[in-house]
């Protein structure tokens, strides 16, 4: 039986709101299945199960704030027994089976404030005991549902209220992102980077005259809606050089540096008004330039129309922000913990260079590694600013 945490979704969250249940208890869950939303400063956020099995039993109400960390519901794996079964099989103490019967006249009478227990052999949903109490139900004379669980339903019908199905019931509308709040979170989450992170930085001038030119070319044979923006061989580079670097791939916990098993790549996304959010790319460095032009897409869509997953903002493991075109030509980023590395960049301008000893016209970007000296150095970070160089250099290569 593992326990469904309500996850953090980035450094500078301590609780979300339970926005509704997409699952019900008894219900069968597999790896990667949405079956909460949580409303957070950063707006609504589908969480995800990363596990196989069924949804056990529910201990969070919709509507409910909820600390990081909390336990939300039990999942019970495929094939384990249910926890009532388990708890029936449990051997009682010697203390405990000698302990006389309470009279039957000293019985308490359930109240609002104190919630019946399960039924010996039978669960029964938090929603359900709070119902029971509230309408001195004796739980007793509940029967179980077809899923062997005593429910909102059960007990509804016991005190002669229409039972509502799960899916019938109105959901909850999700909020869309405060400004005020997502200001407040990215503010908390930069001074304790601030505060915590001692920060080095290097910088480096790349010639990106050959992808782009390569871009221009990939281009000009496709519809303009299958287009390839230069964000995404830039995306590609980012994340194969972080794979080379698995030392500046994860994440500073607990006094040590956590190498990660994935290159997930969080994307600075401007969100009007608001700031930024960082989303991650899972995977990044395993899938080629146009899918990673369909995710990035779908990630912009979805950060600024809501529905991210918790996975997007709590699995990154690097970080890559791209001023775009005309901003500014470069920018000193600030790591988002607990990562240790992002890398920023400036827009693509065209200035003079030296190539082969003459000046000429080049398309040129300065790319700025931010790390955490905690973790690595500045040669190290120089290290991987000019592997990403040789990577952009050669964009067939990509």
């Amino acid at each position: 039986m593992s326990e469904f945490r309500m996850p953090s979704l980035g450094a500078d969250m301590e609780s979300g709101r339970l926005v509704e249940w997409l699952k019900s208890p008894g219900s069968e869950v597999e790896r990667g299945d949405i079956i909460a939303v949580v409303d957070t400063q950063k707006g609504a956020i589908e969480i995800e199960v990363f596990e196989d099995g069924v949804l056990e039993e529910i201990l969070a109400e919709p509507g409910e704030e909820i600390p990081v960390g909390r336990t939300l519901a039990y999942i019970r794996a495929p094939g384990e027994p249910r926890r009532e079964q388990r708890v029936a099989e449990k051997p009682k103490p010697e203390s405990e089976a000698e302990t006389p019967h309470t009279p039957a006249t000293a019985k308490p009478t359930p109240s609002a404030t104190a919630y019946p227990p399960s039924i010996p052999g039978v669960h029964m949903t938090p929603a359900a005991r709070r119902l029971t109490a509230e309408h001195q139900v004796d739980p007793s004379t509940l029967k179980a549902g077809p899923d062997g669980v005593i429910g909102l339903s059960e007990v509804q019908a016991a005190i002669g209220a229409a039972p509502t199905p799960l899916e019938a019931r109105p959901k909850p509308k999700a909020r869309g992102i405060d400004p005020g709040e997502m200001r407040r979170a990215i503010a908390a989450a930069m001074m304790r980077a601030n505060r915590e992170i001692p920060h080095y930085y290097v910088t480096s001038t790349i010639d990106m005259t050959p992808m782009m030119n390569w871009l221009a070319a990939r281009n000009a044979e496709r519809a303009i809606e299958d287009r390839l923006l230069y964000a995404a061989p830039l995306l590609r580079a980012v994340a194969l050089s972080f794979a080379k670097f698995p030392d500046l791939n994860g994440t500073f916990e607990n006094g040590a540096f956590v190498p990660a098993d994935r290159v997930n790549i969080g994307m600075a996304i401007a969100v009007r008004g608001c700031g930024l959010i960082t989303p991650a790319i899972l995977d990044a460095d395993r899938h080629d330039i146009d899918t990673l032009m369909t995710k990035l897409n779908d990630l912009v869509k979805r950060a600024r129309g809501g529905g991210l997953r918790s996975s997007e903002l709590s699995m990154g493991t690097a970080t890559l922000t791209n001023l775009g075109d005309r901003t500014a030509d470069g920018l000193m980023p600030i790591i988002f913990p607990p990562q240790v590395a992002i890398v920023g960049c400036g827009q693509i301008s065209e200035r003079p260079w030296i190539v082969e000893g003459e000046v000429v016209a080049r398309q040129l970007m300065e790319i700025t590694f931010a790390g955490d000296h905690r973790a690595s150095d500045g040669r190290r970070g120089a290290q991987f600013l000019s592997h990403l160089a040789s990577l952009l250099g050669k964009p067939e290569g990509l």
